[in-house]
């Protein structure tokens, strides 16, 4: 069974995330206090669901504090609307967000559509110069190295990849990460890729190009 955290200090809205996803069959697990997770017990989940304000540790250093020790998605639930606080919470290891006041049928939808993404098989690695994408494990690899990329980094670089030399528009690789349906602006990718440069400098390789007035590529 799929597991799900959520972590919010609004107990009613953990009641209405916890409704609304036990009836599409997950197991969820619910916390109203961030500064009582047991770090230990992360690996069980396969999806979390963090509040952004939340007193004693906001959403965001909470994500700091435990992206290094899960690697399945994140997804902020967030009143704010400032682009560059969404944009924050991006650049430091969430895959996407929900903004409050939200629906049941938009927190389902977005909810699976990163579950789905992240159970589909793939079969193969293929070899770009010196980056390796092993499309089983959806792991990115300079040399034996290990590019540590959040799962909405991941499948960016791997949608350009699989389609090198073509050229996507913010749009359009927005549709294809999150899905048709959602909400996240495609300020987000531009966000997403400067992260995945920064951490794709650091072995010295820059394969994703931007093509100016159209979108990206990779080379």
């Amino acid at each position: 069974m799929i597991r799900i955290l959520a972590i919010d200090d609004d107990k009613g809205i953990l009641e209405l995330i916890r409704r609304a996803l036990e009836r599409e069959g997950y197991a969820v697990t619910l916390m109203d206090n961030p500064l009582e997770l047991n770090y230990e017990k992360l690996a069980e989940y396969q999806l979390i669901l963090l509040d952004v304000m939340m007193p004693g540790m906001d959403g965001f250093a909470l994500c700091r504090s435990i992206r290094d020790r899960v690697d399945c998605p994140i997804l902020f639930v967030t009143a704010k609307t400032e682009e560059r606080e969404l944009m924050e919470g991006l650049g430091i290891g969430g895959d996407d967000y929900i903004k409050k006041p939200f629906g049941i049928g938009e927190l389902r939808a977005r909810v699976a559509a990163h579950l789905r993404r992240e159970a589909r098989e793939k079969r193969r690695r293929i070899t770009l110069g010196e980056v390796q994408l092993s499309l089983l494990e959806k792991k990115l690899y300079c040399g034996e190295a290990e590019v540590r990329l959040t799962k909405s980094e991941y499948a960016i670089c791997e949608y350009l990849a699989l389609n090198r030399s073509q050229v996507f528009s913010k749009e359009r690789i927005l549709e294809h990460v999150f899905g048709y349906d959602t909400e996240s602006d495609h300020s987000a990718i531009t966000e997403h890729i400067k992260n995945i440069r920064a951490k794709l400098q650091r072995f010295g390789i820059n394969p994703i190009e931007t093509v100016w007035g159209i979108g990206y590529r990779w080379k």
